[in-house]
């Protein structure tokens, strides 16, 4: 290879990259943003480049308390928050939890490892699935447990259905993102220097003083990045409601990322998804740099 070509080599795979990028995120993002601001709908989507300009018409749409979608967007995003809420301390508690348990050394720890992230590894619609065959009603192993087995339950309760399934989709999303939470605490935990603990230990520390006095403090910039990259999962989730429920999910399961694929899809109103979908986007970025300057610690990036 000759010394010019040598030269432009690393420009020209850079640039397969960026073109790459261009194609798959940069185009549809300023497309959508085009979009929010186009009356683009059912008639129109046939020559969606000559969809007339509405202005912040969408936007007012999407926000207005009185009018339905409004009022749907309203809702969905106080649902959406507390889903929020719920999940990711439960999914990041339970990651902790089990990361400070396999700490110690014992026999069968290594197995328990690969199975404590198979929920990991496993694909988000294919554990829905299973989950959805466990939350049937008549044949389904979870009202089989609670009524059948154990007798917690006297009627077989509809699940998938009402206000339970709000529930479901939080126990099947915490049951899915747990073991990231578990896999960075036991990577941060495993780089804490074996001499912190000892020193802990001829102080008198019991083993629950050592992981909320000595591990957590230590851990807290890797918990700061986990705990937003949960909450930004749980706040953008989509598969899990959309496999256990289908295109139109009961309203107790139907979560911001639904809401927007419901207006833009199933109701061919492409305008007025794309307002509302770049409304989820601005919030999402406001709450990021909130996050950031506040919850996370300053050289975090420091080990």
């Amino acid at each position: 290879m000759s010394r010019g070509a040598k030269r432009w080599l690393p420009y020209a795979l850079i640039g397969a990259a960026l073109v790459v990028e261009l194609v798959v995120h940069v185009v549809p993002v300023l497309l959508g943003i085009w979009f929010a601001f186009t009356g683009l709908d059912r008639a129109t989507i046939g020559d969606w480049t000559g969809a007339p300009f509405v202005g912040l018409q969408n936007f007012r749409t999407g926000l207005d308390p009185v009018g339905p979608i409004g009022a749907a967007f309203w809702a969905t995003l106080a649902r959406t928050a507390l889903f929020t809420i719920i999940v990711v301390p439960v999914a990041w508690s339970i990651g902790v939890v089990v990361a400070w348990l396999m700490a110690t050394p014992f026999r069968g720890r290594g197995l328990l490892r690969v199975l404590f992230l198979v929920p990991f590894a496993v694909p988000g619609f294919a554990a829905a699935i299973g989950w959805s065959f466990m939350f049937g009603r008549d044949h389904g192993a979870v009202n089989r447990l609670l009524v059948d087995d154990l007798g917690v339950l006297s009627d077989r309760p509809f699940w998938l259905i009402g206000d339970h399934a709000f529930w479901v989709v939080a126990i099947v999303w915490i049951w899915n993102a747990w073991p990231l939470a578990y896999l960075m605490s036991s990577a941060a935990m495993s780089a804490i220097p074996a001499d912190v603990h000892d020193a802990s230990v001829l102080d008198g520390a019991s083993r629950w003083r050592q992981l909320w006095s000595i591990s957590r403090p230590i851990c807290r910039p890797v918990d700061a990045v986990v705990i937003l990259v949960l909450s930004l999962g749980a706040f953008n989730e989509f598969g899990i409601p959309f496999v256990l429920f289908g295109p139109r999910p009961p309203e107790s399961a139907t979560l911001l990322a639904g809401l927007v694929y419901g207006n833009s899809f199933a109701n061919a109103e492409f305008g007025v998804g794309a307002a509302m979908n770049l409304l989820v986007a601005t919030l999402l970025v406001a709450g990021v740099l909130t996050y950031a300057r506040t919850a996370m610690p300053r050289g975090s990036g420091r080990a």
